[in-house]
């Protein structure tokens, strides 16, 4: 390695090293005066260094990671968050992170990787807003800041831009996940369990998001036009309710009880973050 060979000259040029025969001969920079020789090799070190560090963060993340689909978080040795994404496999995803080719074009803040976290989810769907989310709540430094999504930006049928129930597979095989989306660019998330258990508190919330126009007191994204434009799109066979064919919560409870015995259902998870 760079930094064994730097290491190795050194020791043999003793107290009086020649840093211009060093960059000349070690890191292929020629004509360096002395002192910027001798600030190309301190540079060369240091970077060695973090490059050590950076691989053996990234062999001790990928060995805790799971090979499920998941939303993941990149973060420094303070937990400043880096960098937000999906993936299919986590520990494949997080693998290419720290692929040795990918060092010499890393951008400098991932150089600085030292931990992870994540959350298994069931569905691209769910996939995509969990990103979104976790964008806006983390700030990570190296994501693009966008903002919310906007639907005027977005290709979306007329027809779909409309209050909506999805039913979507879930992480935990005996449940699925229940996300609303309204007009307004309200969404929810709600994980309900398929043998009906928690479905009557469950289907009186999601009455109570539809029924109310209003905008919740805490700061977050309105993700609603990420559904609209996956309905549109990858998730066009998904199976989804309208919130207003029904009278109240409890025939919603009785339409969604139908829904989760239905096996076909549960027989596409996710495919492609």
């Amino acid at each position: 390695m760079l930094r064994d060979r730097l290491l190795a000259r050194l020791a043999e040029m003793g107290d009086a090293p020649d840093h211009q025969r060093l960059a000349a001969e070690v890191l292929g920079i020629k004509g360096a005066s002395p002192e910027l020789a001798r600030r190309l090799v301190a540079q060369a070190l240091v970077l060695e260094d973090r490059r050590d560090e950076w691989r053996r963060a990234g062999e001790r993340i990928c060995r805790d990671a799971p090979t499920t689909p998941a939303v993941y978080l990149l973060k420094d040795a303070g937990d400043r968050p880096l960098y937000v994404g999906k993936a299919i496999n986590l520990r494949r995803r997080l693998r290419a992170h720290f692929a040795g080719r990918r060092w010499r074009a890393i951008k400098p803040d991932l150089s600085h990787i030292a931990g992870a976290e994540w959350q298994e989810v069931g569905s691209e769907l769910e996939a995509l807003l969990r990103e979104a989310a976790w964008i806006h709540e983390r700030q990570p430094t190296v994501n693009v800041q966008v903002g919310e999504p906007d639907l005027a930006a977005r290709d979306i049928p007329r027809a779909l831009v409309r209050d909506v129930l999805v039913i979507a597979p879930s992480v935990e095989e005996d449940s699925v996940e229940l996300v609303g989306a309204r007009v307004d660019g309200e969404w929810m998330i709600q994980r309900t369990r398929r043998n009906g258990a928690d479905l009557a508190v469950h289907a009186q919330r999601i009455m109570r998001f539809f029924r109310s126009r209003l905008r919740r007191d805490v700061v977050e994204p309105a993700l609603a036009p990420i559904v609209f434009s996956w309905l549109a799109r990858r998730g066009v066979n998904a199976t989804r309710l309208d919130p207003h064919d029904v009278r109240d919560a409890r025939e919603l409870r009785t339409r969604l009880a139908a829904l989760l015995r239905d096996e076909r259902l549960f027989r596409e998870r996710l495919e492609q973050c």
